[in-house]
């Protein structure tokens, strides 16, 4: 039986046909993020049928993780985060090909990642500066590419949606990395979709969780998030991924 006609990728291939579950099975995707985001982001991929899949990550499980995170519970709390979600997705397909590296992406580790040779690049930092240069590196790449904005102080799930990141309004992240851009003289030398909301919320108590390091890896401070807008922003991301292959199938069969 081939990877693609398993009896768990049935519904997906009802929708799709055998052609784009084929393309799914071998396209190589490496997503930086398994935070709010990029955890919601990896279950999705992997439940469409996704098989070769990259997670890169440097951070432990927390407690404060848990009200947002897809692998964060009671009883994961100190793993490390790349590791509790490969445990997870593998418990979904046991024949994917899973690769959790515990890393931050930066200036002084990007070299390692070899970004071009994947066929999907996705996005889903934190931080400022090591998203931007995610950002310039991807982008000199033909890889296709998909970028997270801030999914925090949000809470209405109508509000978020995809635009070209030069489009995105509405949302600090883009505007902080479109002026960093500006201030460098050095912009993405292609356009990219953006998950983001215009919606912004402001934080309604003072406590800062205990566990939190805001600094640890460039992260400017610590803000209030849900789970049903993490999730939507990273099915969304997916659904990017997804619907990119189905359409490159359907192209080739027409």
């Amino acid at each position: 039986m081939n990877y693609s006609s398993s009896p768990i990728f049935q519904r997906t291939e009802l929708l799709v046909g055998s052609e784009a579950m084929e393309r799914l099975a071998e396209k190589r995707v490496i997503l930086f993020g398994v935070g709010g985001v990029g955890s919601w982001c990896a279950e999705s991929l992997i439940r469409s049928g996704v098989r070769h899949l990259t997670m890169v990550d440097a951070d432990r499980v927390c407690t404060s993780n848990i009200n947002r995170q897809l692998m964060a519970t009671s009883k994961t709390v100190g793993q490390v985060k790349v590791d509790a979600l490969r445990e997870r997705l593998l418990t979904i397909n046991p024949k994917a090909d899973i690769t959790a590296v515990q890393e931050i992406f930066s200036e002084e580790t990007a070299d390692q990642f070899d970004i071009g040779s994947y066929d999907y690049i996705i996005d889903a930092i934190d931080s400022l500066r090591d998203k931007a240069l995610l950002i310039l590196m991807a982008c000199q790449t033909n890889v296709r590419f998909f970028s997270s904005m801030g999914a925090a102080l949000k809470l209405d799930p109508t509000r978020i949606r995809v635009a070209e990141f030069w489009k995105v309004t509405g949302d600090p992240l883009a505007r902080a990395l479109r002026s960093r851009f500006k201030r460098d003289k050095t912009f993405p030398k292609r356009k990219f979709k953006c998950v983001f909301s215009d919606e912004l919320l402001q934080n309604k108590a003072t406590c800062i969780p205990t566990d939190a390091e805001p600094n640890l890896f460039h992260k400017v401070q610590v803000n209030g998030t849900l789970a049903h807008i993490t999730a939507i922003f990273g099915f969304t991301l997916a659904g990017l991924v997804v619907q990119d292959i189905v359409e490159d199938a359907s192209a080739k069969n027409d």
